[in-house]
């Protein structure tokens, strides 16, 4: 008998995911990839929560999470994330770590390596593959991979609203942020109001895009870095928010959108959970509109038509090779519908996760790989 203890399987992972915000209007990915796991089959595993706010409502979601901790916002940095990491697990073991936010992937590519040698997880892109799929990086990601796009450009001056028409951009135009927030402007008041919202929550650039009208459909899928999508899972938008996010959808087949996803998974060998944000205009052709570095919100569809992709990210990351993966047929036609609901929390709950950053008690520091 082997004097070390085997390492535990996925299903047996402590699993650490970010972006557990519940906002009806644009909700993080991150509750619904916890969603994801718990249906898992034979999945056993603890699921922790690891939000920026207090009032992050995966925090309290014990279907959610069964344990939580507050991060340093993104803009503190790798250093501060790695130290803040260190100190949860002192509380709480972490195997693996799913991040599902934009603004957070550079940091912890910057810190895989320090967090692998302590034992934690990740399947993440290169930090050149993150910057290859940037909002204003899109037409040169789509010429290369023979996707259409439209145009866009980024602005340090909201003057440019002025003499757009000069420039060839006509209204309606869509306004939007480098990470999130994105708005359909009919007049330069209008833009000019966008824009310096924009500035406000997420300072410069801000980018301006060539507004197309059609229907919006969204493929999710993983990569292993070597060019492959796996598992895709599609679907057409029904109904959204006023932020453009979904609030139901369904699961369709599309060969086109297959094809493009194909071309862009290939030409950016990605690593990890992707999303693409497309609209077939009134030609029929679809124009890529977005490219998102992880899960969507909607990802609990992906169990639904039997493509549990958390779940098969999880075997990826435990050497599983996509062959391997438990991925059905999916099922067109399969829907969604997203709904908000209370959630009941008691002020000394929030009291001590404010105090401690946490919803554990201390313990015995856990031990960390060499």
């Amino acid at each position: 008998m082997s004097r070390h203890a085997e390492p535990p399987q996925w299903k047996d992972w402590n699993v650490a995911i970010t972006g557990i915000n519940a906002r009806p209007d644009n909700p993080g990915p991150g509750c619904a990839v916890a969603r994801c796991l718990r249906h898992a089959s034979g999945f056993r595993g603890r699921l922790i929560g690891l939000a920026y706010a207090t009032l992050d409502a995966g925090l309290y979601l014990h279907e959610s999470c069964d344990s939580g901790h507050l991060l340093p916002y993104p803009a503190t940095g790798a250093a501060a994330l790695l130290e803040r990491l260190d100190e949860v697990l002192c509380r709480d073991r972490i195997d693996a770590v799913l991040p599902c936010l934009d603004a957070e992937l550079a940091n912890f590519i910057a810190a895989e390596d320090q967090l692998r040698r302590r034992g934690i997880r990740l399947l993440l892109p290169q930090i050149a593959q993150l910057r290859r799929r940037d909002k204003d990086r899109l037409p040169a990601l789509c010429a290369d991979a023979g996707v259409a796009t439209p145009a866009v450009r980024r602005l340090a001056d909201e003057r440019f609203f002025d003499h757009r028409e000069a420039d060839g951009w006509t209204f309606p135009l869509v306004i939007k942020s480098v990470f999130y927030d994105a708005w359909i402007v009919h007049s330069a008041p209008e833009a000019r109001q966008r824009y310096r919202q924009i500035t406000a929550a997420w300072g410069y650039p801000v980018l301006v895009q060539k507004y197309v009208h059609g229907d919006e459909v969204n493929l999710t899928a993983l990569g292993d870095g070597s060019g492959a999508m796996i598992g895709e899972v599609m679907i057409r938008k029904q109904a959204v928010t006023d932020k453009g996010k979904a609030w139901a959808g369904v699961a369709i087949d599309d060969p086109e959108l297959q094809e493009a996803g194909r071309r862009l998974f290939d030409t950016l060998k990605w690593r990890g959970p992707l999303e693409l944000e497309m609209l077939r205009d009134a030609a029929g052709t679809l124009q890529l509109i977005e490219i998102n570095p992880r899960f969507p919100a909607w990802i609990f569809l992906s169990h639904g038509v039997g493509r549990n992709l958390p779940a098969a990210l999880l075997a990826l990351m435990n050497g599983a090779r996509p062959e391997q993966l438990d991925l059905a047929p999916p099922r067109p036609g399969t829907g969604f519908i997203r709904h908000a609901q209370e959630t009941i929390v008691s002020l000394d709950e929030i009291a001590t996760l404010t105090a401690s950053g946490s919803t554990l008690r201390p313990c015995a520091p856990a031990s960390l790989a060499a």
